[in-house]
């Protein structure tokens, strides 16, 4: 990613990340992302969580509406990660899958991790509204 830019880096490969505090951008309204968020918090992630469904809570340089679309991780030194770099980038500072971290931020598995996330990204709303559905059931 050109460090003039502030478009985020979407898997890019990371090759200056350190375990490093991170911030973590997320989407509220998703039921998926929020229990995904609430086990790296329990899991003791070193990051700081925002949820971007707050008003003005996104990155600088994204918009809303790209916050919600994509997952985003801000690094120690600013830089700007999105989709598989920015899971990387969040495993590094999460015990347990710090090793992941490492190998899913390089070349090839941070392409590959790409490719999984873009796929996975179509059916996204639809796993949301299963486990709305799912949740509303369980609690009649």
């Amino acid at each position: 990613m050109d460090q003039k830019s502030s478009k985020p880096s979407e898997s890019q490969p990371d090759d200056a990340v350190v375990a490093a505090p991170v911030e973590v951008f997320y989407d509220g309204g998703c039921p998926l992302c929020r229990a995904e968020i609430g086990y790296y918090r329990k899991s003791g992630a070193n990051a700081q969580f925002t949820d971007v469904t707050q008003d003005g809570a996104t990155p600088p340089g994204v918009t809303c509406e790209q916050a919600l679309k994509r997952f985003h991780v801000r690094d120690a030194q600013g830089r700007l990660r999105s989709g598989a770099a920015a899971f990387a980038a969040l495993w590094r500072v999460t015990p347990g899958w710090r090793w992941l971290g490492h190998i899913g931020g390089a070349p090839p598995f941070v392409w590959v991790g790409e490719g999984a996330y873009r796929l996975f990204l179509p059916i996204r709303p639809y796993l949301q509204q299963l486990v709305r559905q799912l949740k509303q059931g369980s609690a009649r």
